[in-house]
């Protein structure tokens, strides 16, 4: 299951921008998951949630935006978001499509308490 390599690089992230930041601990990790991504979200879940204890994140909850497939097609020009994972324009039935998102994991955003000690000075 690749997803407990992937939190533990997320993990090592979050650690990273705490300690950047003066954070004393993270109370939300959000990440956008792509539907071609190849993660499945409740085995990322799980992972982080496994991993998760012993680091300044061990209370952070995690929120998980699940981002659909986007393409565009080469012959009519139309720009799409599918939700099923079909290259197929909808709009004009055309295989011709590039796909332009949908495939990548992000972390978008993290919440934290940081010492106002630290963050004054």
């Amino acid at each position: 299951m690749h997803e407990f390599s992937v939190v533990q690089s997320l993990l090592g992230l979050v650690e990273q921008y705490a300690e950047e930041s003066g954070a004393h601990a993270v109370t939300k990790v959000v990440v956008q998951i792509g539907v071609l991504s190849g993660i499945e979200p409740h085995l990322l879940e799980i992972a982080f949630n496994t991993f998760k204890e012993g680091t300044v994140a061990q209370d952070a909850e995690l929120v998980m935006e699940i981002e659909p497939l986007r393409l565009v097609c080469q012959d009519c020009g139309g720009e799409f978001s599918k939700e099923e994972l079909s290259a197929v324009c909808p709009g004009c039935g055309s295989l011709n499509t590039e796909i332009t998102g949908g495939e990548d994991m992000y972390l978008k955003s993290l919440e934290m308490e940081c010492d106002e000690e630290k963050a004054e000075g």
